[in-house]
């Protein structure tokens, strides 16, 4: 239902925000220099390029029939939450099957179905969100020549099972096409700085709970902006555009191609660059509330 694409402008409006310390720069900049694949560890920041992703099959049971799958932070293999990478070939289909977790998904390229078997089509296009609750049979399809999706799990393993396995977890799936998404500006929230440009759409969870979130966020092409957060991890996956990635105190930058991650612990300022050619969009993962701050301020 696109009705419940998160619908919380009213309840979101003139939200108060308090100190903040961890900062995450989003820089109009440009000429820098290039950038290595991937750098770890420097100034608190962990950036991973797609190039610099390591991919293997999602469900290794299924050999060359499986997705293909890229860790960006955490292990699905493991217990923990972890978000990665997921591609799928050209007319890609499931078998039903089910999950032993609920997971996330969002559409980065081509166009991708998630639902009951035998549910008319529903292709999500780039920019479109998802939840598959754990233990609900479904199926996968995939309709463009190239489809990549960004996947996340609150706690792992994440196991693929048989159909004949389902049980009811109690929740429910959620498809949101990007053009029923709820985007809310500087008019709506306080915590949106006005020169900023900077749009926002809350996905799961929301600002006034102090646990895990996640939102899309929205800036034009060429506009600086902080992003600002006082918890321990913020978590950036780029979804359209191009951005450079300029770690604090360091010449190198890297260019996020869709797909590309900066996950920023506490007490660290590293910067984004996004061009003048195109808006930027991007998937962040915070612990409790950020604010979207103008990088002139």
């Amino acid at each position: 239902d696109p009705r419940m694409a998160m619908s919380l402008t009213e309840t979101l409006r003139k939200i108060p925000f308090g100190a903040l310390s961890a900062l995450l720069f989003v820089s109009a900049g440009a000429g820098c220099a290039s950038a290595p694949d991937v750098s770890r560890g420097v100034s608190g920041a962990d950036i991973v390029p797609v190039s610099a992703v390591e991919w293997g099959p999602l469900n290794p049971a299924r050999g060359d029939a499986s997705p293909r799958a890229g860790t960006l932070w955490g292990d699905r293999t493991s217990a923990g939450e972890s978000g990665f990478l997921v591609q799928f070939k050209e007319g890609f289909s499931s078998p039903p099957h089910i999950h032993n977790v609920t997971y996330r998904g969002v559409v980065i390229e081509g166009v991708i179905h998630n639902d009951d078997p035998g549910a008319a089509d529903m292709w999500l296009p780039a920019g479109s969100f998802w939840t598959q609750p754990a233990g609900e049979a479904h199926v996968t399809l995939a309709g463009d020549a190239f489809n990549m999706a960004y996947v996340e799990i609150d706690d792992g393993p994440y196991l693929v099972k048989p159909a004949d396995e389902s049980f009811d977890s109690g929740e429910r799936p959620v498809n949101i096409d990007h053009t029923n998404l709820v985007w809310l500006d500087a008019s709506d929230i306080t915590w949106i700085d006005r020169d900023s440009g900077a749009k926002i759409s809350f996905l799961w969870n929301s600002p006034e709970n102090n646990g895990a979130q996640g939102a899309l966020v929205k800036l034009p092409a060429g506009q600086a902006a902080r992003l600002r957060s006082n918890q321990s991890d913020l978590r950036v996956v780029a979804i359209s555009g191009a951005p450079e990635v300029h770690l604090k105190g360091k010449a190198e930058s890297a260019t996020l191609a869709p797909g590309g991650y900066v996950g920023l612990e506490a007490n660290t300022s590293d910067n984004l660059a996004c061009g003048a050619d195109a808006d930027c969009l991007f998937y962040v993962r915070s612990e409790g509330e950020f604010e979207i701050v103008s990088a002139k301020s």
